[in-house]
């Protein structure tokens, strides 16, 4: 059955492969961002599927459409982009929370927000479950983005309570794969955009934290899952529960990239969590056996093409 489907923020990294896949599936795609981090050069290939539609508008002021279902990703993910305009980064979880729920109220829809791990803050709890209420700094440099999106959590709760609003809460973890943006920050482009140059590689603090790294096509497979699912609101942890320390990447980077790299430590910044991995139990459960198949190496190598056919291309 073909559904009409609106995805925020969905010229954005994870939001273009979204586009992407439920085109792919048959349905009608209107594809929302205002371009503050996503690219219209990340959709330019699905403009011609006339089931396509690309909308610049934010999601901080209301819009009305009639859709079956809504995933909200709208919101500047990485922590160079979300500290740039904090205010911003927070209206955008709350208010463009607030839009898409009225939204879905009023035409009946089924949305999905994209909450993510940060929620869980600097975690006390490892690894997390979906019943860890958090430790997080609500004043820290992080807190624009780590308190929308609890506060965005708490409004869907009260709109499927208050107005049996059809929703769904999934919580993502790392993900990385090609249409990351370079000038993001996060430690995969980084690590690569970097040993592509051979350039130093920069690890902040003594490389021992931890991240679980899950490739984006496994994050697609289970959002579109937990859309799709029946009697389950969430929230539900989509991540990879892999766990590598920051050396550990640098190191596969390196290796993958035959670069001649050197590895240089920096201070850790405020707040930066010391270990990230998910527990996907419940993912497992209520989604169909919902696990990652994409390892590590095999997803930093599709990712490593893709950054270097861009920084290739930046240079003719």
């Amino acid at each position: 059955m073909k559904n009409r489907i609106l995805v925020t923020g969905g010229a954005g990294f994870i939001g273009s492969h979204l586009c992407e896949r439920l085109l792919n599936e048959g349905n009608e795609v209107i594809c929302m961002d205002n371009y503050f981090t996503g690219a219209k050069s990340n959709v330019v290939h699905l403009m011609n599927n006339p089931y396509f539609e690309l909308i610049r508008h934010d999601v901080t002021h209301p819009y009305f459409v009639e859709v079956d279902q809504i995933y909200n990703l709208a919101c500047p993910a990485s922590p160079v982009h979300y500290q740039y305009n904090s205010i911003k980064t927070i209206k955008t979880s709350v208010m463009g929370a607030i839009n898409m729920l009225g939204l879905a109220k009023r035409i009946k829809a089924r949305v999905l927000q994209a909450s993510t791990s940060e929620v869980y803050g600097d975690p006390l709890v490892h690894p997390q479950k979906e019943d860890y209420w958090g430790n997080v700094n609500p004043i820290g440099i992080r807190s624009c983005y780590d308190e929308g999106k609890r506060c965005a959590e708490s409004l869907f709760v009260n709109y499927h309570e208050q107005n049996n609003v059809d929703i769904r809460i999934i919580r993502i973890f790392n993900t990385y794969g090609p249409r990351m943006n370079p000038n993001d920050g996060r430690v995969v482009s980084n690590f690569i955009v970097q040993a592509l140059k051979g350039e130093d590689i920069t690890i902040f603090g003594d490389g021992k934290q931890t991240r679980s790294f899950q490739y984006v096509d496994d994050l697609v497979e289970g959002m579109i899952r937990m859309m799709n699912t029946e009697d389950f609101i969430g929230p539900v942890n989509i991540g990879n529960p892999n766990e590598f320390t920051m050396l550990e990447l640098a190191n596969a980077v390196i290796e993958l990239t035959n670069s001649q790299s050197k590895i240089v430590y920096l201070p850790l910044p405020a707040d930066d969590p010391l270990q990230r991995q998910p527990d996907i139990s419940l993912a497992k459960e209520k989604l169909n056996n919902w696990e990652p198949n994409i390892q590590l190496k095999e997803g930093l190598t599709k990712t490593i093409e893709y950054f270097d056919n861009l920084l290739k291309s930046n240079n003719t």
